[in-house]
C-alpha cells in the first residue's frame, strides 16, 4: 500500500516571526561591521532627509525600475512613505548613516532632531530598504524596495546595510529563505544579487505590470543552509570576512573582492 505521508523533508525550528509585530524601537546595528549604517523602521520624521537624499532631478534615475516615483516635491514623497506606513506589503527600513560627507548629515540641525527622536550618534536616514513578500508559515521573505542614494551605491556601506538586514531576517526572525526579485532588465539589480550571494532561480516572464509596462522578474534567493555555512560559499561567512576591517586599505579600498572571500576555504 502507498504511503500517505507527506514527502519533503521535515520543517524544524522556531516559528518565523513577522516584522510587522514587532515594537517600532526595533534597531539593528551599529555592529563592528556596519560601517557605520544602520537601519531603524521608516518613520514620517524622517521624510526631509530621504527626499535630500533620494528626490531631485539628479536622481530620478532612481526610480527606473520601482513601482512609484519620481517624486518632484516634498509633499509627494511624503505621501508615498505614508501609503508604505499604511500598507501590509512592504515593511519598510530608513538606512542611517554616521558619514559626515553624506548629504543630509551637512544639516546643522540634523545632529539635534535625531537626538531628541532617541537616534544619537546615528547620523541621518540617507536612504531605504524594505522586506516585502512575509509569509511567516513559510518562512520565506524578500528583500526589495531597494532605493540607495548616490552616496551608498557601490559601496562598503551599503553591503553592510543588505548583510544587517540579511542576518535580521535569518537569525532573528528565523525565516529560511530570503529572496531578491527585480526586472531582468534592471542589470545592476542582477549583479549585486549574486555578489552579495544570492543564487539565480530563473525568469518570471510577464511577471508584473510596472507603470503600464510588462516585467520579466529574475528571482535570486539564499536559503538558510546557505547561510550558515562555514566553508566555500557560506554567504554570511562571506560578508562578515569582506567586511571587516582588515579587508580594506588605508583609503577604504578592498584588498580582496566578497566573490573571493566567499569562495575561500
Amino acid at each position: 500500500m502507498a504511503s500517505t505521508e507527506p514527502e519533503g523533508d521535515l520543517v524544524t525550528g522556531p516559528p518565523a516571526i513577522d516584522p510587522q509585530t514587532l515594537p517600532q524601537t526595533l534597531k539593528l546595528g551599529p555592529t563592528t561591521l556596519s560601517h557605520g549604517i544602520t537601519l531603524r523602521p521608516l518613520a514620517l520624521s524622517h521624510a526631509q532627509d530621504l527626499y535630500t537624499n533620494l528626490c531631485g532631478p539628479s536622481n530620478y534615475n532612481f526610480y527606473k525600475y520601482l513601482p512609484a516615483g519620481p517624486f518632484h516635491d516634498i509633499e509627494a514623497f511624503t505621501s508615498h512613505l505614508k501609503s508604505m506606513l499604511d500598507g501590509s506589503f512592504y515593511y519598510p527600513f530608513s538606512i542611517f548613516s554616521s558619514d559626515p560627507s553624506h548629504l543630509s548629515n551637512q544639516n546643522p540641525n540634523a545632529t539635534k532632531t535625531r537626538e531628541e527622536e532617541g537616534e544619537k550618534g546615528e547620523g541621518t536616514p540617507i536612504s531605504i530598504i524594505c522586506l516585502l513578500n512575509i509569509s511567516p508559515p513559510n518562512r520565506s521573505v524578500e528583500i526589495g524596495y531597494v532605493l540607495f542614494s548616490s552616496s551608498l551605491q557601490r559601496t562598503t556601506a551599503g553591503t553592510a546595510a543588505v548583510y544587517l538586514l540579511m542576518k535580521f531576517c535569518f537569525e532573528e526572525l528565523h525565516y529560511q529563505r530570503v529572496e531578491w526579485k527585480c526586472n531582468d532588465r534592471n542589470k545592476p539589480s542582477e549583479r549585486a544579487a549574486l555578489r552579495l550571494g544570492f543564487r539565480f532561480e530563473g525568469i518570471f516572464r510577464k511577471h508584473m505590470v510596472v507603470k503600464g509596462r510588462r516585467r520579466d522578474s529574475a528571482w535570486f534567493s539564499v536559503i538558510d543552509d546557505e547561510w550558515v555555512l562555514q566553508g566555500k560559499g557560506g554567504v554570511r561567512r562571506g560578508l562578515e570576512g569582506w567586511l571587516v576591517g582588515e579587508n580594506f586599505d588605508e583609503g577604504g579600498g578592498q584588498r580582496r573582492k566578497l566573490e573571493e572571500v566567499r569562495g575561500g576555504e
